[in-house]
């Protein structure tokens, strides 16, 4: 694979991280009763970033969780032999909140269900919602994010890779393309 190209750069990530968490307390009309859940890896430093921008707005910081679905994906026999499973930490009562599901890339919307079967586990909230970094089309099930940072079109043989400072030394995003 190919990946030299950027569709977003560290300014962009940062002014797109900064734009969600202003939507997501306009939707509420605040942080009351919100909660977010990031889905590891790079759904949950998304997640911790809009922690910090909702907390700098509304001087409150709202509940964080993450959220690793490796065994409730559809197609866990078939990632490996021996998956990495990260852990999951939802420390506070996620029943009659308003949940906000974190992730990087929206594409066939099949690790989002997986995430909702999950969440279903930690008990019974009010509403779901779902922000991602990049949605970049291909939906295989019924699925659309409520605050999308940038939305771009794709061919299914290509990738989408946001990268962030904690993971990958850098912010940006990246359309990675199958070499000939």
């Amino acid at each position: 694979m190919e990946t030299n190209n950027m569709i977003m750069d560290a300014s962009d990530i940062e002014r797109t991280v900064r734009r969600i968490a202003h939507e997501i307390l306009e939707v509420h009309r605040g942080s009351e009763g919100l909660a977010l859940v990031g889905i590891h890896t790079r759904g949950v430093i998304l997640a911790k970033r809009l922690q910090a921008y909702i907390s700098d707005i509304e001087g409150i910081r709202i509940p964080t969780g993450a959220m690793d679905i490796t065994l409730y994906r559809d197609d866990w026999t078939r990632i490996g032999p021996h998956p990495i499973v990260h852990a999951t930490d939802i420390p506070f009562s996620v029943d009659g909140r308003m949940l906000v599901l974190v992730d990087d890339v929206l594409f066939t919307g099949r690790t989002i269900r997986a995430a909702m079967d999950a969440l279903m586990d930690f008990g019974r909230p009010d509403r779901v919602e779902l922000a991602v970094m990049v949605d970049r089309g291909h939906r295989e099930l019924p699925i659309q994010a409520d605050y999308v940072g940038k939305a771009i079109e794709t061919r299914r043989s290509e990738t989408v890779n946001v990268m962030f400072v904690e993971t990958d030394g850098k912010d940006g995003a990246a359309l990675a393309k199958e070499l000939p």
